[in-house]
């Protein structure tokens, strides 16, 4: 393995710093942590710069209008973004786009790809589960009417069930929601926003973001709208739980650059706190819990990009086993490296017009969403159990 990026790579980093280096992190209404202080929306003017950027067709195929990059090109991009708390669903969008670029029919993805890449067409993804290895965590069912090719049978399909703290759902145009069939499979639904059947009630979540249940009621879909190949959503599960990781480890780097500032011009006794050995050494455990975060969040996307496309059966314990690791220290991590800042900064880190709470809030969130540390604790437990070692 080798994490030396490529040179495309690089560009997207360096691109995705231009974007982003011009948001500010506490850019809300409020910066109070009580439910709909945020914006009722994501951030589309942002949106359309990442567009014009190229930003969101980096993983798309070039006849789609993209670069063709993999998930370690979509993991350095969500770094950059959660260094200044962007509020796009640029991680749903695009894992569901190299997803349906892994996994969808090709008339598919000529008509919504182009799409997406453009600005045009916003995904978010119904993540419900802990570490998502288990259809029977799904909260909806899939029934087929019919089998495709039978006279007067379309093979479309019917929907029903509920799906909680869906991310983004009220700015979305398409939601991919997995839903479980009558023989244990596990199928990715496409529904648009809005659509018969189709009920969203208003959540909130940890950093007082919008969140969604989302209700299906006989929700009634074509067949060629329901990706059924097999390792889809597990898939698309594990780059999820991996952009997670990205997240996190971008806001963390931002959180510890805040602190070291802070501690550097902060005075007692005549001297910076910095220099003081308690702070070194609190400010040098957070920074190591950085680069555990770092190298385990490229073992993950490396193993993922290189097993694209395969099966979870022949690929389940390489891509499953370095997802779980990641998520464990990114959960853990973050939210050692938020609570540290927090304590570096006394009062001051307190105070809401400062933006250190935003981040704490938002690490609470990242540190729990797709399973916290004990859930993939126990899942790699299961997965050793399943390829003893050795």
């Amino acid at each position: 393995m080798d994490f030396t990026f490529t040179e495309e790579q690089q560009a997207a980093v360096e691109a995705a710093k231009g974007v982003f280096s011009v948001v500010a992190p506490d850019g809300v209404p409020s910066p109070a942590l009580t439910p709909g202080a945020v914006a009722d929306d994501i951030d589309r003017p942002l949106w359309q710069t990442l567009a014009r950027s190229d930003l969101l067709s980096l993983v798309l195929d070039p006849r789609h209008g993209g670069a063709g990059l993999d998930p370690i090109a979509l993991c350095l991009v969500l770094r950059e973004s959660a260094k200044v708390l962007a509020r796009v669903p640029l991680l749903e969008t695009g894992a569901a786009a190299l997803a349906l670029r892994t996994y969808a029919p090709a008339d598919l993805c000529d008509d919504l790809l182009p799409r997406v890449g453009r600005g045009e067409l916003v995904l978010t993804v119904a993540s419900n589960g802990r570490t998502g290895h288990d259809s029977a965590e799904l909260a909806v069912d899939a029934t087929r009417n019919g089998n495709p090719g039978e006279d007067g049978a379309d093979g479309d399909w019917t929907l029903d069930g509920i799906q909680t703290a869906v991310p983004w759902a009220q700015s979305a145009d398409l939601l991919v929601i997995p839903a479980r069939t009558g023989d244990g499979r596990t199928v990715l639904a496409l529904v648009p926003r809005p659509h018969d059947g189709v009920t969203l009630a208003d959540q909130v979540s940890t950093s007082g973001e919008r969140l969604a249940e989302v209700r299906l009621d006989g929700v009634r879909l074509a067949g060629r709208d329901v990706i059924t190949a097999e390792g889809a959503w597990e898939w698309l599960h594990a780059l999820l739980a991996t952009g997670t990781c990205a997240l996190a480890l971008g806001l963390g780097e931002a959180v510890l650059r805040m602190t070291g500032e802070y501690t550097g011009k902060r005075e007692q006794f005549g001297y910076p706190v910095a220099t003081f050995q308690a702070v070194a050494v609190q400010a040098a455990d957070r920074y190591i819990d950085l680069r555990a975060m770092e190298a385990t969040l490229w073992q993950a996307a490396w193993r993922l990009a290189v097993h694209q496309g395969t099966t979870t059966a022949t690929r389940a314990l390489p891509a499953s086993a370095d997802v779980a690791v990641a998520k464990i220290w990114a959960s853990e991590g973050v939210r050692r490296v938020v609570q540290t800042a927090q304590h570096l900064h006394g009062g001051f880190g307190a105070d809401v017009d400062y933006p250190l709470h935003r981040y704490h809030a938002w690490a609470k969130q990242l540190e729990l969403s797709l399973g916290p540390a004990a859930a993939h604790e126990e899942a790699l437990g299961d997965l050793l159990a399943a390829h003893p070692l050795g």
